[in-house]
């Protein structure tokens, strides 16, 4: 019985070794594909770049006050340029003052000669002469004519008088029948006659005076607008005296002793140095929010001086538009045109933002992104950001980050388009 048993257990313990063994190579197979997709599901397949994290520049997200501003640079230039153009031109003969010189209107500044207008003078004085010696002739012409006529009329009507005293009495005695008729016919049409040529007298005496103060008038303006052209040649004369139109300083003469220059030459220009404005250069970025009116500042130990934008000129060149501004109060002491000075333009209000520090990352990324550090300070992972406005120190977060996590803000030069950074 005991053997009977023991071959049994023999048996059984055959039985499990061979099922063992038959599907050992199943089994084996199971394990290394769950061993297989483990590994490939556990694994970090980001793209990884291993950098010395001493080398780059780490910033911490916080929020606080955000004061929207940006600084430009700016240069001291008078408040107004007033340039000199030759109103005449000619050879450039004295010049009295030289560049940087104070100026009070009217001072002459240098002096031209032009033998063209000297003779042009003469002549228009010669022609004028002339003119004013006919109107002269035409004049005791006209009064000798005018006389003449008079003396006409008085006879006229002296006779008219005669006649008509011997028509009256030749009537009187023809009534009487004194006289034959023919004698009163004769004297009735010589009254008539003399009436007649009074009336002619004196329409020829109104005709005459109207014609003769058409001519003189006529005359006399041909004489006032030839003496209107010599004032305005002998002008022409006094403008070959450049003179400073307005209290100021000589800020440059673009000419030379013997030059000749044609009318409209710019001979140099005036500053006007009652005030003085800040011209600056603002990048294009800004051309939005860039307006008249706006506020700036320039710090200055122990002193804050006060601008305004005054201009904004629309043309941009090479990414950059001009700005003028005009101080508010108080100048800089000992201002000098040319000077530089570094302006805050206040562009909005300031308000509580989320903000991390500029940095060269911005090149590379255009604000889109940002490596962002992990909670164990062992890598850093690319991440989404929006970036609203900027100022010379920070950037506005819109979205994508939170108040106390770390980034970076240096080059990302040497991440090529890895999207995960280890530290050494």
């Amino acid at each position: 019985m005991n053997s009977i048993e023991t071959s049994n257990m023999d048996r059984v313990i055959e039985e499990r070794w061979w099922i063992r063994k038959k599907y050992w190579k199943y089994i084996a197979g199971a394990i290394l594909v769950i061993a297989l997709i483990l590994f490939f599901a556990l694994r970090d397949w980001t793209s990884t770049v291993r950098v010395d994290k001493e080398k780059l520049s780490i910033a911490t997200v916080f929020r606080g006050v955000f004061n929207d501003y940006i600084s430009v640079d700016g240069t001291a230039a008078p408040i107004s340029t007033i340039f000199l153009d030759a109103y005449e031109g000619g050879k450039v003969e004295e010049i009295l003052l030289e560049e940087g010189t104070m100026v009070t209107k009217g001072d002459v500044i240098l002096r031209l000669t032009n033998n063209d207008l000297n003779l042009n003078i003469l002549n228009s004085e010669a022609q004028l002469a002339e003119k004013s010696n006919f109107l002269r002739e035409v004049r005791i012409r006209m009064e000798q004519e005018k006389h003449s006529l008079e003396r006409e009329v008085l006879n006229a009507r002296f006779d008219l008088i005669a006649k008509k005293r011997h028509y009256e009495q030749n009537k009187e005695l023809y009534q009487d029948e004194l006289i034959s008729r023919d004698d009163y016919l004769k004297s009735e049409e010589d009254f008539q006659l003399a009436q007649r040529s009074l009336e002619l007298v004196l329409l020829r005496q109104r005709q005459d005076s109207s014609f003769r103060s058409l001519q003189i008038e006529q005359i006399s303006e041909n004489l006032r607008n030839m003496q209107l052209n010599l004032n305005l040649v002998k002008q022409q004369q006094d403008y070959l005296n450049v003179k400073a139109p307005v209290d100021g300083q000589i800020g440059s003469l673009l000419v030379e002793i013997g030059q000749s220059i044609p009318r409209g030459f710019r001979i140099g220009q005036i500053n006007v140095l009652t005030s003085y404005k800040i011209e600056a250069n603002v990048d294009e970025h800004y051309i939005d929010r860039i307006r008249t009116g706006l506020i700036g500042y320039i710090e200055k130990p122990g002193d804050t001086l006060t601008l305004q934008i005054k201009k904004v000129y629309p043309e941009v060149r090479s990414g950059k538009f001009k700005i003028d501004l005009v101080f508010i109060g108080k100048l800089p002491e000992n201002i000098r045109i040319g000077q530089s000075y570094f302006v805050k333009l206040q562009l909005g209000q300031a308000v509580e933002a989320i903000q991390i520090p500029q940095g060269s990352f911005y090149q590379t990324t255009g604000g889109q992104w940002i490596f962002v550090v992990d909670e164990s300070g062992n890598f850093a992972t690319k991440r989404p950001i929006r970036i609203g406005r900027k100022n010379p120190q920070f950037y506005e977060l819109t979205e994508g980050l939170l108040p106390g996590e770390q980034v970076i803000v240096s080059d990302y030069t040497i991440f090529g388009t890895n999207e995960k950074v280890e530290f050494k």
